[in-house]
């Protein structure tokens, strides 16, 4: 089928189901982690680099032969597979130590073989992005259809129109997304929803187009602007970021670079809400509040304190929050991200807060996770009427995602008892060490 024409079936490139099974992380696999609450949170604790950038920068080193060397890269499972991906593609791809902290290093060959195979990228949703890159390095790419965490469907339909705007055609084959495209030509692209995915791959295939491309309600998140930061570097010419008009000027070739990742804001909401709902003061060092000022906001208006810090953020929080609602948007809006973590908190608040997902209809699936531990939580499709009880108490839940699971731990910080969360590997996939970051506070995690 041709991109450039209607998408027949469109559900033929949406992707729902559950996560294939994870892959250890650098540091081990993990089964279960359980939380005993009570502690308040005192202390420091230092972000990792954000995944949702890290991802997309290994794939981004795709567009050009060369030595890249990635700093402040979180070492979790997520990004363990993206490496996989590339060196199924001929890419060699190493940690190194220096004597900061351990840096990803990927040497990409002259010749790359354009081709993700399934049993790497049916684990994670992140893999979508290698599209755009080997299309344009490559003139065709073979991705199978990428899984992720089980929260609905999330068709990739936008990718392929935009890429198919730039010339590839593209057919399902065996499983396959083929995409085909002998040379791309700049386009004037105009995104339906400004999808994060979507703005991504048809960037890094834009930067080697002919001509100029123009994306239009482009998505706006820091993780856009840090990618668009390291395409620059690697001699792509690129205007707009962090708006919603991405204005890319298309080059002969690009060259190798070294970059630093931004850090990971959703790692910096889960602190927050730990800190939010066991009380305390921390210091979250190298987070930005300018990547999550509306977060920070909301949290505000619930009796946290929380300001910009010579090290990075500052928080404090009093023993019980008050209800708010809260609604997800795309960014600066509240990230769909943070959900988990705002129900944790609203389920111990004082009120009743209304959260509202508009992004990912099936999303609320922990929410009976913790109905289990005590919380009063009512759904209506996209609706979830959260009545606050004074204390949740520990139980047996299991994490249906990366975020559901940290929301669940959360969640245990200011439960009675112990709190055992099952399926913590898809925590692995997103979080670097969270048991040990939280005692580190002074909470009561463990790792199993």
């Amino acid at each position: 089928m041709s991109a450039s024409g209607p998408l027949e079936p469109s559900t033929v490139l949406g992707v729902s189901g559950p996560v294939g099974p994870d892959e250890p992380s650098a540091e081990g696999s993990i089964s279960r982690l359980i939380v005993t609450g009570g502690a308040s949170l005192e202390g420091k604790v230092r972000v990792g680099g954000a995944k949702n950038s890290a991802l997309k920068l290994v794939a981004a080193s795709l567009l050009a032969e060369g030595h890249y060397r990635l700093c402040n890269v979180p070492r979790i499972t997520d990004v363990e597979l993206m490496s996989e991906v590339l060196r199924a593609t001929g890419c060699s791809v190493r940690w190194e130590e220096t004597e900061s902290t351990p840096e990803l290093v990927i040497d990409v060959p002259a010749r790359i073989e354009p081709v993700a195979p399934y049993e790497l990228v049916e684990q994670f949703r992140a893999s979508i992005v290698i599209l755009g890159p080997l299309l344009a390095r490559c003139g065709e790419a073979r991705v199978a259809l990428p899984g992720g965490d089980d929260f609905g469907p999330r068709p990739i339909d936008m990718h392929v129109r935009g890429l198919g705007e730039l010339g590839a055609r593209f057919e399902m084959v065996h499983g396959y997304i083929h995409a085909t495209a002998p040379a791309l030509v700049g386009s004037k692209i105009l995104l339906e929803f400004p999808s994060v995915g979507a703005t991504e791959n048809i960037l890094m295939a834009s930067v080697l187009a002919g001509g100029v491309t123009v994306i239009d309600n482009a998505a706006r998140e820091p993780e856009i602007a840090d990618l668009c930061e390291l395409l620059n570097k690697m001699g792509a010419n690129i205007i707009g970021a962090g708006s919603a008009t991405l204005t890319i000027e298309g080059v002969a070739e690009l060259h190798s670079a070294d970059h630093t990742v931004i850090p990971d804001r959703i790692e910096t909401a889960t602190y927050l809400a730990a800190v939010g709902v066991t009380g305390g003061e921390i210091i979250i060092e190298g987070a930005r509040h300018d990547h999550m000022a509306v977060l920070c906001q909301k949290l505000g208006e619930m009796g946290m304190r929380i300001s910009p810090d010579a090290d990075g953020l500052w928080a404090l929080a009093p023993s019980r929050l008050r209800s708010a609602d809260c609604p997800t948007l795309p960014y600066p809006g509240l990230a769909t991200d943070f959900m988990p973590f705002l129900v944790a908190l609203l389920a111990t608040a004082d009120g009743v807060g209304i959260v509202t997902e508009n992004l990912f209809a099936g999303r609320f699936r922990y929410i009976d996770e913790l109905r289990r531990m005590g919380a009063d939580i009512h759904t209506d499709t996209h609706h979830a009427v959260v009545r606050g009880v004074e204390r949740l108490s520990g139980a047996q839940v299991k994490a249906h995602d990366i975020r559901a699971g940290a929301a669940l731990v959360v969640a245990g910080l200011g439960a009675e008892g112990a709190t055992i969360v099952s399926d913590a590997e898809h925590v692995a996939r997103g979080y670097e060490d969270l048991a040990g970051k939280l005692s580190g506070l002074g909470a009561d995690v463990a790792a199993e």
